[in-house]
């Protein structure tokens, strides 16, 4: 297995080259969680590893409670099925809490705060309430807590990983929080032992080929319990050491027959952000232009074969979408071709015309 190998074998682990589920839930659960902090760009990755799911579709599974966006790992938002969301929440969001302890006291925020403020979330939100950002602040705000230099952003995101709340539906453009306990009451609960095996088979089954450190970085875990976690369920996985690094990875992916692909990806989408070394995909070279200045926001790549071969960007206008190729070398004409039809399935997944510049 050669570095190669194991990018385009990603592709097929994570259902982008095999894009065959048929729900949004389907998509998240095989993924365990899958990076959200773009809501657009992490509803087309939903749907990309599908045949004919739309956006729409996509927020619908919103709307049924079938998948649920929150803040479980990393501090960073993602969404998680349903049925995962709170046990997730419990095992992982801990360590950023303690994590952001010195952001807290600068900001104020202790604990009789904190008791007031969920109080007046608990007495809001109650009843199937869903509420915008917008009115979460006012609520503090009119309680005589300030919002103000990101006070209130804070509090919710604290809320969100303690599993007092998380985000419900969107009201046109608009994010609303509901009553995590209230939108998703009955759902599994593991032991942390049992929780680690989980989280560590649902990551190596649709992440493989990957590393321990992969998988702890993915997870913001430690390596002792990245390395428990993979014990308990590694009877379940190959694995093969590439320039002397040991990769894991459902031993099904073996049978897999690589064919030519390109594919549009979002900035966020996890075939980048699921791992800690993003070398067997992206080079080097090319990897200030993915994450111009190293600031945190990902790039929408364009995706040949499994390597990043350039980006693009969209335009939206009334009525279509432009979509711009900035390819990092000259595309043949037959990927061009083949971006034209991936271009095509993202009209589609739009419900609007798209037109490739």
């Amino acid at each position: 297995m050669t570095s190669a190998d194991i990018a385009t074998l990603r592709l097929y682990a994570q259902h982008i080259a095999q894009a065959d589920f048929t729900s949004a839930e389907q998509v998240v659960s095989w993924m365990g969680a899958m990076q959200a902090q773009d809501y657009a760009g992490a509803l087309w990755s939903v749907a990309l590893r599908t045949p004919n799911l739309m956006q729409v579709d996509v927020e619908q599974a919103i709307k049924n409670r079938e998948i649920v966006r929150s803040w479980p790992m990393r501090g960073t938002l993602h969404f998680m099925s349903a049925k995962d969301a709170k046990w997730m929440v419990n095992l992982l969001a801990p360590r950023v809490i303690s994590a952001s302890k010195s952001r807290r006291a600068q900001l104020a925020i202790d604990g009789p705060l904190l008791i007031k403020v969920q109080s007046l979330f608990e007495k809001n939100l109650s009843g199937g309430k869903c509420l915008s950002r917008a009115n979460m602040m006012e609520i503090l705000e009119e309680a005589g807590i300030s919002t103000a230099n990101q006070r209130g952003y804070h509090l919710l995101v604290h809320f969100a990983q303690t599993g007092l709340i998380c985000f419900g539906p969107h009201e046109g453009k608009q994010p609303t929080f509901v009553l995590m306990d209230e939108w998703i009451p009955e759902t599994p609960s593991y032991t942390r032992d049992e929780a680690f095996a989980e989280l560590a088979r649902r990551f190596f089954i649709s992440h493989g080929p990957a590393t321990i450190h992969d998988f702890a970085g993915w997870a913001n875990i430690t390596l002792g319990d990245a390395r428990a976690g993979l014990g308990m369920i590694e009877h379940l996985l190959t694995h093969e050491e590439v320039d002397g690094k040991m990769y894991w990875f459902d031993p099904l992916l073996r049978d897999m027959k690589s064919k030519p692909t390109t594919f549009l990806l979002p900035g966020f989408d996890e075939f980048m952000l699921g791992y800690k070394d993003r070398s067997p995909a992206l080079a080097i070279v090319h990897s200030q232009k993915i994450v111009p200045g190293n600031n945190g926001m990902f790039m929408p790549t364009i995706v040949v074969n499994g390597q990043v071969d350039g980006l693009w960007k969209r335009t939206t206008r009334a009525k279509n979408t432009q979509i711009e190729l900035l390819p990092f070398e000259p595309l043949t004409k037959e990927t061009h071709q083949s971006l034209q039809k991936n271009a095509a399935r993202y009209g589609e997944f739009l419900q609007k015309e798209v037109i490739v510049l």
